[in-house]
């Protein structure tokens, strides 16, 4: 069974480390940091592998270590809780993490930074663990934060490139917007429930009903204010619209951070926080249809621009924006079983994807550009079967993970009211187009004819053994990781009974308002539902083959003939030129000209350098007493003399 002591030992494990690499690894341990990580993340999977089984035999574990803050009212006790939510969560962490840092080591062999880059893993996993298991709101924010610094580290690692530490200050800036409204939602927490310890807050949820705020002189729903300031933070750190900007650019890091950071974990802190907030979440229906609108929109935006991306990781970069889209459409209509079911599955076969990627690039000596590439698949069979997996996975094709996940939050938003017959019609357009840009990635890069140098191709070859072992482990996770949410509708046709897993383990932690109408739906209509996304995704796999296998010269003609649209989705919609002029270019303004040039460079400066400047003009003025005549010293002494004498008389008076 699960002690204080086991769980303590999952986060601090890789904190310790990340402090052994971070001190000793330049000096002592250098190219051997990964025999310190890596057994440490080791150890840290096989407990939380045990905490999870505990959890799926009925054990929940919540406990406190110490009080940390106490003061007042307040008093936040540091603890854990693991439970079903987090029993998934653990998996995915520790899983993908631990087969990143393996992989790693080919892939950052010889980097001068070796050292400080699995110290920064083994930092991040330690923060991602800390937020997962957190049982209060303080703990679950500062691992929110530790994780966001581990970003700004791990995207900037090769901060002597310009692009890349642009990228990593981008990410910390773009996140700080969603952050505030997440820090305001915490203490908004505060005030009305007079705790910050999950089991207290949302024990007192129930009472927030009804309860009204002002807001700019209007009265809003209590619990509306608060779900949607916390849904500001995930917007942030999920990548959603409008704070989307970040993720693609943070492809400058090296790609196990893509895979790491930016596809498996930190990335679906947003899902794990509003799944663990839905007691919060289902008092306000107008903050719920927020969720998954935002989530719908965000899906079908990311989609149309991965379409045209020529950048390898950008492609899936896009890819993983449109995704999280998918999952905050399923916490919408209150499926956060659905939502964090893909969750599970996206982190095998989104993880495969960029490490496939980062295969491609190891072979092609960092080349991202797939009009360069093609005709890889002879050279790298290993990188291209895996990846294959991976693209037939997210396309939602039956028997691999992601179409047992997606398939059930498409049927979740169809059941969920007319909104959410408009939201699934969103997300089938979506899995077309999830369908044609991943097969228009795969063609272009392993089919076709090599469109690079003779030199590159020269150096083509299949990845070491370090980093081919976990394309292998995650490709079996994006063929299997599914087959533990077979929906009933399926298993019980094959005659099969119930053996959906995951939906019921799930529930006993999650149970959102959309898991009771499920019963009365009748099959065949469920199973046409699966019939029409499945249908849409063949649709878009044999359009990519069409344009790219068979017609190679059509995709530059429809570019010619479509030119706003292509224009419009080549370049994101100008969304980066759009916060430049109305954000970033002010911002550098007011800073230029307000702060350094008035409130700096006059106020500030005035006061620092202008009280010295005034004590040593009044010291060149009283040097001049110092003449050495002595008549100018004996007319002084006179004058002294005189002013005491009047100051003495002008007392008695």
């Amino acid at each position: 069974m699960m002690s204080m002591n086991s769980l303590l030992l999952i986060p601090a494990l890789p904190l310790l480390a990340f402090i052994i690499n971070i001190t000793l690894g330049k000096g002592f341990i250098k190219d051997k940091a990964h025999l310190v990580s890596i057994p440490a993340l080791a150890a840290s999977w096989v407990l939380a592998m045990a905490a999870a089984l505990d959890v799926y035999r009925g054990g929940v574990f919540q406990g406190a270590l110490y009080s940390w803050v106490v003061s007042g009212a307040l008093n936040v006790q540091v603890g854990f809780l693991v439970d079903q939510l987090t029993a998934v969560m653990l998996v995915v962490v520790t899983t993908v993490g631990l087969l990143v840092n393996i992989y790693s080591v080919g892939y950052m062999r010889g980097d001068k930074g070796f050292y400080r880059f699995f110290a920064y893993l083994s930092l991040f996993v330690f923060s991602m663990l800390v937020l997962v298991m957190s049982n209060n709101f303080l703990q679950l924010y500062f691992g929110w934060e530790a994780v966001g610094l581990c970003s700004y580290f791990l995207i900037g690692f090769w901060y002597e490139k310009k692009s890349a530490a642009d990228a990593g200050k981008k990410a910390f800036i773009v996140n700080r917007f969603g952050d505030f409204g997440f820090g305001l939602g915490i203490m908004l927490i505060f005030l009305s429930t007079g705790s910050l310890q999950y089991g207290q807050v949302f024990q007192a949820a129930h009472n927030l009903a009804g309860q009204t705020v002002s807001l700019f002189g209007a009265s809003v729903p209590l619990p509306a204010v608060i779900a949607l300031l916390l849904f500001c933070g995930a917007m942030g750190k999920s990548a959603q619209f409008p704070l989307h900007v970040w993720l693609p650019d943070a492809m400058e890091g090296p790609t196990p951070v893509s895979a790491l950071i930016h596809a498996a974990t930190m990335v679906t802190a947003g899902v794990f926080m509003v799944s663990r907030c839905s007691p919060i979440f289902d008092l306000s229906p107008a903050a719920m249809d927020v969720v998954a609108i935002t989530g719908a929109f965000t899906a079908l935006f990311a989609a149309t621009i991965a379409l045209t991306q020529n950048d390898i990781k950008r492609v899936i970069a896009y890819s993983t924006i449109s995704q999280l889209g998918y999952m905050f459409l399923a916490c919408g209509v209150g499926a956060y079983g659905a939502g964090v079911f893909h969750l599970f599955t996206h982190g095998f076969f989104k993880a495969l994807l960029f490490l496939g990627a980062g295969s491609v690039m190891h072979a092609m000596s960092g080349e991202l550009d797939l009009r360069k590439m093609g005709g890889l698949k002879k050279y790298m069979p290993v990188t291209y079967w895996t990846f294959l997996l991976a693209s037939l996975s997210i396309s939602g094709i039956p028997g691999f993970a992601g179409f047992f996940s997606k398939d059930e939050i498409l049927a979740k938003a169809y059941f969920a009211g007319p909104l959410g017959k408009a939201l699934w019609a969103v997300g089938v357009l979506t899995a077309l187009l999830t369908a044609f840009y991943s097969f228009r990635l795969l063609f272009m890069a392993f089919h076709g004819k090599f469109r690079g140098t003779s030199e590159q191709e020269h150096h083509l070859h299949e990845s070491p053994m370090s980093m081919g072992l976990p394309l292998l482990i995650l490709a079996a996770g994006a063929v299997g990781a599914g087959w533990i949410g077979i929906p009933p509708v399926i298993s019980e046709s094959l005659g099969l009974g119930r053996i959906d897993k995951i939906g019921p383990f799930l529930g006993r932690a999650i149970v959102g308002p959309a898991s009771a109408g499920q019963a009365a739906v009748a099959p065949g209509t469920e199973l046409a539902l699966m019939g029409i996304s499945v249908a849409v995704a063949v649709i878009g796999i044999l359009l990519a083959a069409y344009m790219y296998l068979w017609k190679p010269e059509l995709p530059e003609a429809v570019a010619r003939i479509c030119k706003r649209a292509y224009d419009l989705s080549f370049n994101k919609y100008y969304i980066d030129e759009l916060y430049g002029h109305v954000i970033v270019k002010p911002t550098f303004w007011v800073a230029r000209n307000v702060i350094v040039g008035v409130t700096d460079g006059k106020w500030i400066e005035g006061i620092v350098n202008g009280v010295p400047r005034a004590i040593g003009s009044f010291g060149q003025q009283l040097r001049k007493v110092q003449s050495g005549v002595a008549q100018h010293y004996a007319d002084i002494m006179a004058l002294g003399v005189f002013i005491f004498i009047a100051a003495a008389l002008l007392l008695r008076l």
